[in-house]
């Protein structure tokens, strides 16, 4: 007879069973709770990278505005003014108030980044300071700083070539107008890769420093003003549409037409005559170069002076072009070189001398009347 506590059925559950169960269970647990801290994690990493990303383009737009507002717990410390020695300071392209104010700090002119931008910004046309050299004071009152700089009095000269002028009459204007002397100028002449001449030059800058006004600030020196005229010839030839390798013959011929029209309304008749005149192998025929040649006015050319056939300007008796510009042509007689008139002219003359009224012709004999127009002309006006 079998136990009644020995029945299988009757016998409570084993102990090992349930324990192995409850081990399986905090396992079960335990993995899941790892798999929340790495879910948790990953969102914590993807949250802070967001928010990392957003406050770097923050910062980032911030930092562009900030430079014209005063600056947060910034010193604000200012001078009492009036000021004392001069300073001189340079304003760069496309600065900003706090820009502005760390130029002035650092050059002694205000006590603080922050006293100068807080006066920028109280000042309503502080917005329309330009770039460029200024002469302040040392140790100002910050508002009077900004009031200085409003006014745009600059540090510069400003110098006006006239279309037409030679090399020689770019450094006399120059060296009259500005601090640059005609010996700097000369030297530098001299070295024409320093200042970007082109090779097909051949090392001689007639042509090549366009006309315009240039602005000269101080340290700018004869090498910068010539950088900036030949740059300019580049761009105006690059701008009516020339090839490069064409540079310079375009400006013989734009230096010609410079010296010899009046009227832009002429320039691209006159240069249509030159490139007839050139398929026909005809001689030019132009008095300004021949008085190029010489160095003397052209209204002083003698019948010898055209005869001359040791100057190699001589129009008259060398066919084809001057061997270079004769002057530096305006931006009218490139664009006349590169798009002339269309028409069958080879002549021109000027009928009178105070208008610079000019006329021409297809054929010798219809020039010959309009040359006595112009002998008809000098006579009554006694020429």
């Amino acid at each position: 007879m079998t136990d009644l506590f020995e029945h299988p059925a009757l016998q409570e559950a084993p102990a090992a069973p349930t324990r192995r169960r409850s081990a399986a269970g905090r396992r079960a647990a335990a993995k899941r709770k790892r798999r929340r801290r790495q879910r948790t994690a990953v969102v914590l990493v993807v949250v802070l990278a967001f928010v990392g990303a957003g406050a770097y383009l923050l910062w980032d737009r911030m930092d562009s505005l900030v430079g014209d507002l005063p600056f947060i717990g910034a010193q604000n410390e200012d001078y009492p003014g009036p000021g004392g020695d001069p300073v001189e300071v340079v304003i760069p392209e496309g600065a900003s108030g706090g820009q502005m104010g760390t130029v002035l700090q650092e050059a002694g002119v205000v006590a603080s980044v922050g006293a100068f931008t807080d006066a920028f910004g109280q000042n309503p046309a502080a917005a329309g300071i330009q770039p460029g050299t200024y002469q302040l004071q040392a140790e100002m009152k910050a508002s009077d700083a900004v009031a200085a700089l409003v006014k745009n009095e600059k540090l510069q000269t400003n110098v006006t070539i006239p279309e037409g002028y030679t090399v020689a009459q770019v450094v006399d204007k120059v060296g009259s107008v500005t601090e640059i002397t005609p010996k700097q100028l000369e030297k530098a002449l001299k070295d024409p890769e320093s200042f970007g001449l082109p090779k097909q030059a051949d090392g001689n800058a007639e042509g090549w420093l366009f006309p315009k006004t240039y602005t000269v600030q101080p340290g700018d020196d004869a090498t910068t003003l010539l950088t900036a005229m030949v740059d300019q010839t580049k761009h105006e030839l690059e701008k009516a549409g020339v090839d490069e390798g064409d540079w310079e013959d375009a400006l013989i011929k734009a230096s010609l037409v410079e010296r010899e029209a009046k009227h832009d309304e002429d320039r691209p008749k006159m240069a249509r005559a030159i490139e007839n005149r050139l398929d026909r192998g005809m001689t030019l025929d132009i008095d300004a170069a021949v008085a190029y040649g010489l160095g003397k006015p052209g209204t002083q050319l003698t019948n010898d002076d055209k005869a001359d056939t040791s100057n190699k300007y001589n129009l008259y008796k060398h066919l084809g072009l001057p061997p270079t510009p004769i002057s530096n042509p305006g931006a009218s007689s490139i664009e006349a070189v590169a798009h002339p008139a269309d028409g069958d002219w080879i002549f021109w003359v000027a009928v009178n001398l105070d208008t610079g009224e000019t006329k021409f012709s297809e054929t010798y004999e219809q020039h010959q009347k309009y040359v006595d127009e112009l002998r008809a002309w000098e006579e009554e006006n006694g020429y």
